[in-house]
């Protein structure tokens, strides 16, 4: 029969429980410091990858690096070069973004679309694939400038959103409300590339201070980094009147 206490069980020593506290706690340092550096790296290396994969087998024979350095030294082995095919495309979208800008690059752009708009499937495909792309990549004052703070999804409840721009034409004229209307874009935690369109009167709407970027890392981590690097403090005269109650108690 078992005791529940064996007196010849001894506990560890307390340098050793230090000792093995303080690997602990520096392995996790590590680990903090390490691990966002090696995933950006992988990531980078798989994009990368990925873009070598797609490009250079459009590249002709006679430019492929093998190739090249075959004619130029006399060396006949397979060459791997890392992100040529991302110098390619980088190469191959600014020659082609500048001929667009040009008179004959408009034409036929323009003749291009007359085309696509003559078939019924690639017409609805090719229109909703350019104003993505003229959403996302074009260079105007369209894009989020401010962040604010609404309520939603209920009154006493606020969530951070972004302005988009002010409503205008149907949406401003049909909703019953005699102010000017906002509308604003509310992410998702933790991925702010999805969210909800709300459109908001203007007297609602709390502009915030913070920059957008900051913002949009208060999104993506929850709330837990702070523009500041830390959770601001609450000043308890700026609580209602109930949370002050609790807190005293």
């Amino acid at each position: 029969m078992t005791t529940p206490f064996d007196p010849h069980l001894q506990e560890p020593p307390k340098h050793k429980r230090v000792f093995f506290g303080g690997l602990r706690t520096s392995f996790l340092t590590g680990l903090v410091v390490i691990a966002p550096i090696g995933v950006t790296i992988w990531l980078l290396w798989t994009v990368i990858g990925w873009v070598d994969g797609f490009v250079l087998p459009f590249v002709p024979e006679g430019y492929q690096p093998e190739n090249i350095i075959n004619t130029l030294f006399g060396i006949d082995a397979p060459i791997n070069i890392r992100g040529l095919g991302v110098v390619v495309f980088l190469i191959f979208t600014v020659t082609v973004g500048w001929i667009a800008k040009g008179l004959i690059g408009r034409s036929l752009i323009a003749w291009g679309e007359g085309l696509v708009d003559r078939m019924p499937v690639v017409r609805s495909i090719y229109n909703g694939l350019k104003q993505i792309a003229e959403t996302v990549f074009a260079q105007s004052e369209t894009n989020f400038d401010k962040a604010c703070l609404v309520q939603y999804p209920r009154e006493g409840i606020w969530a951070i959103a972004f302005i988009s721009t002010t409503a205008k034409g149907e949406i401003q004229d049909r909703i019953p409300r005699d102010e000017q209307l906002v509308s604003v874009f509310l992410p998702t935690t933790p991925n702010p590339t999805s969210g909800f369109l709300l459109f908001v009167p203007k007297s609602e709407i709390i502009e915030l201070k913070m920059s957008v970027e900051d913002c949009a890392k208060l999104v993506i981590s929850a709330g837990l980094v702070y523009p500041s690097g830390s959770v601001p403090e609450i000043k308890p005269e700026a609580l209602p009147e109930p949370e002050r109650e609790k807190l005293s108690a």
